[in-house]
């Protein structure tokens, strides 16, 4: 037994299951964990693991409801969600004849069951390591495009294999499992896939909470960045006012080694011609407050390029090519190569790393370089452990973040990108980092471009990300003033959403709550129609209906169809409203988004002085949307380090009460320490869609409080100034009316994109007229507008406002 030490020993205990929760047979365990998760086992020579796995960590749950039913031959175990129906002691796997002949699961209250190598072909599928990109292009619906399995089902339940799985020994290294038989967990959730998610988690363990800063925006550029051009980068972001939160280098950070045979890509040391003093360096870009990750890939070994080669080599010896071979699976090896390489790369203060490693024939090595990674990173309670990787299927949850294979810069690859949004909650993953601009290849497009960077705001992870050349621009300013300023507002806005985004990664930490779920989850009916697929709940308070195809070029919007679910909805920019459960049209400039908040909705924003700085901020904007009453949860903790797990953290509750002539908002603590968050606060309440209120009493505690309260368009607005984080503030508005009843309006939109196409005003006159004219039926606008080529309308336009007549039809 070889001790890595203590963070990596695993808990023994809590892998073995309640004795009371097992029937057992001479050849079968059954393991009742919940209602809903049952275990099955099946050894011809009676032999169990009561082992953790790489896949299952935790197995002693409480014992659930169930009763049983046996004699000699026969077994039923009946719970809440299942009848579990079983011949003792013959093998699950019954054959294909008559596959149920040993073993049936009926599922309880349908028509549905189970058995052992069932096909589950309801199930739906998530993200493997890569997507085929060319499947993206053809396919219309989701169904069309081959996907690995997960955990979501149109049958309600299924189930994982973890037979082959390597377990984690005593001293936490993985190692041939030595039961050969069968080991499968069923999950069964009918309709409520939280119960699925809720039993995976705790059977596998819940997700890391990624670092605050990891929320913001990312860069990583291939490029052979030195000391200059690194600068250069930065005060490029500085002086055009773009926030940025993390940089990533490639492996050109470091010393490479030579072969004459191959390329390798190995190596720990910096590059001394690019950095001259790399804790300098990091150091500056902390002061600017953005964080460091460094891609490694330790799979080509150890050379003597490194620091401590020599030193690594009296422990582990070389090969004949003078090389030290890299084995993840060689205890002895992994502790040298963390001790040696990694922390000294630690004591430089570096944030994280993005393992760029890779092995066709042995897929699951990155799983477990993974898991030392970031467990190793825990005994350093100051730097919270993240690391970033390919997805290895395998747990991909625990892993903090995945990333996406390099991408082409393509309209297919923006598809893909959202495919990968709303397909991996379906194994519980919620941090996936994506190419934002596209990695290579194609055309560099404005509107693309700026497509891109719109989904990356609304997504997981937002990393900006090129392959090298001075052509591909990922910079905001290299790139038009429209484009620049389009691309700046949302960069800006991504920040500003960081209180939220944390929030909810808390939930995701917590209780298995992922950022997004897709539309199809609570609509399935969605699941398969290629206009809704793509709609995703960001968070608890937005629902995002990704664009994904280029504009009409005539009408210079883009045409995009939205299922609103049932409720009332809110566009997040304009605060027009959308009573829900319809279809509607809209129209889209590259400066809107189709992103919607739901009545009552809160979100919690800010921003620092130090635009970087993703720090909880002393400047808080809270959106409130009208409506409906709700409760907003704020957590806030440092954010980097792992002090939150000893309860060095603040919640706050935001409550919205509402009614038509009285709404108040009350912001208190509820749960926490002080001196997480700044003393005081100014607050900025943004009331949605509200008109200006009569009269506005603000409190804090007992204490009445000046305020300044003004219109701002659509908006109703109370400032409160130095404000104490801990404690009670009350804001209390009242007025007649208060609620701005902004329907949207499809001819308001007819009429902006009139209004911005350029053809003589006359015509637009003479379009409004017909277009608009109540006491014409269609098929006479149809004439109508066809008649306008003899006053010199092009034909492109002729088209547009026939097209426009069909939408102007359906409302």
């Amino acid at each position: 037994m070889y001790d890595l030490g203590e963070y990596f020993k695993p808990e023994l205990d809590k892998a073995i299951a309640n004795p009371q929760s097992i029937v057992k047979g001479n050849k079968f365990r059954i393991t009742v964990l919940t209602e809903s998760l049952i275990r099955f086992e099946y050894n011809e020579q009676g032999i169990f693991n009561d082992m953790p796995t790489e896949l299952v960590w935790y197995r002693n749950f409480p014992k659930p409801e169930f009763t049983v039913k046996e004699d000699k031959n026969y077994l039923d175990i009946t719970t809440k969600y299942v009848k579990i129906s079983y011949t003792k002691d013959t093998n699950f796997d019954a054959g294909k004849i008559n596959p149920t002949k040993n073993l049936t699961v009926k599922i309880n209250n349908t028509d549905k069951f189970w058995y052992f190598n069932h096909p589950e072909v309801r199930n739906i599928g998530t993200p493997g390591r890569n997507i085929d990109s060319k499947e993206i292009s053809k396919a219309k619906k989701l169904s069309d495009i081959k996907l690995a399995k997960g955990l979501y089902s149109f049958d309600g339940f299924t189930s994982i294999d973890d037979s082959k799985s390597m377990i984690i020994g005593e001293d936490g290294v993985f190692k041939e499992n030595p039961n050969k038989g069968i080991d499968t967990y069923l999950f069964v959730y009918l309709d409520d896939f939280k119960v699925c998610l809720k039993d995976y988690f705790m059977l596998t363990g819940y997700p890391n909470l990624i670092p605050r800063f990891a929320l913001g925006n990312w860069w990583y550029k291939n490029d052979n960045y030195n000391d200059y051009t690194l600068n250069e980068l930065i005060e490029s972001f500085k002086t055009n006012r773009v926030p940025l939160s993390l940089v990533l280098l490639n492996n050109s950070w470091h010393m490479l080694p030579v072969d004459k045979k191959k390329v390798l890509t190995s190596g720990f040391t910096f590059n001394k011609e690019r950095f001259t003093n790399p804790a300098a360096m990091i150091n500056y870009l902390h002061t600017q407050g953005i964080e460091v990750g460094l891609s490694i890939n330790p799979m080509d070994g150890f050379y003597n390029i490194d620091e401590y080669f020599t030193k690594a080599s009296e422990y582990l010896g070389v090969s004949e090519d003078g090389s030290i071979p890299f084995n993840v699976l060689d205890p002895r090896v992994v502790d040298v190569y963390l001790k040696l390489f990694i922390h000294p790369l630690d004591n430089l203060n570096v944030d994280f790393y993005f393992i760029d490693y890779y092995n066709d024939k042995k897929e699951r090595e990155l799983s477990y370089l993974k898991h030392y990674e970031l467990y190793d990173m825990k005994r350093n309670y100051k730097r919270r452990p993240m690391v970033m990787g390919s997805n290895t299927e395998v747990a991909p949850h625990r892993y903090s973040v995945l990333s996406s294979p390099f991408s082409d810069v393509s309209w297919d690859s923006l598809k893909e990108h959202v495919l990968y949004n709303v397909m991996a909650p379906n194994n519980g993953v919620t941090w996936w980092s994506h190419d934002i601009g596209g990695f290579t290849g194609g055309v560099e497009d404005n509107e693309l471009y700026t497509r891109f960077v719109e989904l990356g705001v609304f997504s997981p992870i937002l990393r900006l990300s090129s392959d090298r050349g001075k052509y591909y621009k990922r910079e905001p300013w290299k790139w038009s003033i429209k484009t620049n300023t389009i691309v700046k507002e949302f960069l800006t806005l991504r920040h500003k959403l960081v209180p939220y985004l944390y929030s909810e990664a808390y939930k995701y930490s917590k209780f298995g709550e992922t950022l997004i779920k897709p539309l199809y989850y609570t609509d399935s009916h969605m699941y398969d129609d290629e206009l809704y697929y793509s709609e995703y709940y960001f968070g608890s308070e937005l629902l995002v209906a990704p664009i994904m195809n280029k504009k009409d070029y005539v009408m210079n919007r883009s045409i995009k169809k939205i299922y609103m679910p049932e409720g009332v909805w809110y566009d997040f920019f304009s605060g027009k409203k959308f009573p829900g459960g319809k279809e509607y049209v809209s129209f889209y400039r590259e400066q809107d988004y189709p992103v919607f908040a739901h009545a009552g909705s809160i979100i919690p924003m800010g921003l620092n002085p130090n635009i970087n700085d993703t720090n909880p901020p002393k400047d808080m904007e809270i959106h409130i949307f009208p409506g409906k009453s709700n409760t907003y949860h704020l957590y806030e903790d440092d954010g980097v380090s792992s002090l939150y797990e000893r309860d060095y953290f603040l919640q706050t509750d935001i409550d919205y009460n509402y009614m038509p002539n009285n709404y108040t908002v009350i912001i208190r603590a509820i749960d926490g320490k002080s001196g997480i968050v700044p003393d005081h606060r100014n607050y900025k309440i943004v009331f949605r869609n509200t008109k200006k209120a009569d009269e506005v009493i603000v409190y804090s505690n007992d204490i009445r409080m000046e305020s300044n309260s003004y219109q701002n368009g659509p908006d109703f607005i109370v400032e409160v100034k130095d404000a104490r984080t801990i404690g009670q503030i009350t804001i209390n508005c009242k007025g007649k009316d208060i609620e701005i009843d902004a329907v949207r309006i499809i001819n308001n939109d007819i009429e902006t994109i009139l209004s911005d196409i350029e053809i003589p005003t006359v015509l637009k006159e003479k379009i409004d007229k017909i277009l608009f004219d109540e006491e014409l039926t269609i098929s006479k606008k149809r004439i109508a507008i066809r008649k306008l080529k003899r006053d010199g309308l092009d034909h492109d336009f002729i088209r547009l406002f026939l097209r426009l007549l069909e939408y102007l039809n359906q409302v």
